[in-house]
């Protein structure tokens, strides 16, 4: 029997319910494009990511609280949302040590931002007071259907994917990609021309999305060929 790929997924953290919990979404992608889902412990101790970097063939940056301003030396304003200090941590370790070995890495909403910013890029705190609030970048359920356009850049990995200049995609967030980090190329702009997708030419497989392919695998095939693509490349 041959062995599928082990996908270290990050996980999120309920301060309320002092609890680690996970989106069946990231897992149910992942098992259906044919992969093996671990949620990873949250952990800050090198010896113990720099071990499960080696065991797993991918990972997945997973949405959740805010990046914290202090990633990108900015100063925090009132409407930034609830931070993690505890998930920067181990993200800036774990990113570091997957992209060294040259693991393959896929971002989903805080995961485009956070690897943005973790590369030297920086957020828009809050879109709709700082950049635009002409698209709704933050829809109500259901979650699954789209609620605005990107536009995707030709010749990018993801126009190579989809075979179009347009996709609709879902939204759920309100901080976003401000300055783009030196390391990373955008794929596809949103109509009010903020980053949604991003790639590394420099790596096997390190890209990120701003939507939500875990919220519509099971109805769109456009969402499910992300999670295959990434499978394919771990």
């Amino acid at each position: 029997m041959s062995q599928k790929p082990v996908i270290g997924v990050v996980p999120l953290i309920d301060y309320v319910k002092s609890s680690y919990w996970m989106l069946p979404g990231y897992f149910g992608g992942i098992i259906k494009a044919g992969g093996l889902p671990v949620m990873l412990p949250l952990t800050s101790e090198n010896v113990h990511i720099e071990q499960f970097t080696e065991m797993c063939s991918g990972f997945l940056f997973t949405g959740g609280q805010d990046v914290s301003p202090e990633i990108y030396s900015a100063r925090e304003i009132g409407a930034c949302g609830e931070c993690c200090p505890e998930r920067d941590a181990m993200e800036t370790l774990l990113l570091k040590y997957a992209m060294q070995l040259d693991k393959s890495i896929l971002g989903i909403c805080r995961g485009i931002q956070f690897i943005n910013a973790s590369l030297g890029g920086t957020l828009w705190q809050d879109i709709p007071s700082q950049f635009s609030d002409t698209v709704v970048h933050c829809q109500k359920p259901p979650y699954d259907v789209p609620s605005h356009e990107v536009y995707i850049d030709y010749g990018t990995p993801l126009h190579e994917l989809f075979k179009t200049d347009e996709l609709p995609v879902n939204s759920y967030h309100h901080q976003g990609i401000r300055l783009l980090s030196d390391e990373l190329i955008p794929m596809a702009k949103a109509p009010d021309g903020l980053i949604e997708a991003v790639y590394s030419p420099k790596h096997k497989f390190l890209r990120a999305v701003q939507w939500h392919p875990e919220f519509s695998y099971t109805r769109d095939d456009n969402s499910l060929n992300i999670f295959k693509d990434f499978i394919r490349h771990c």
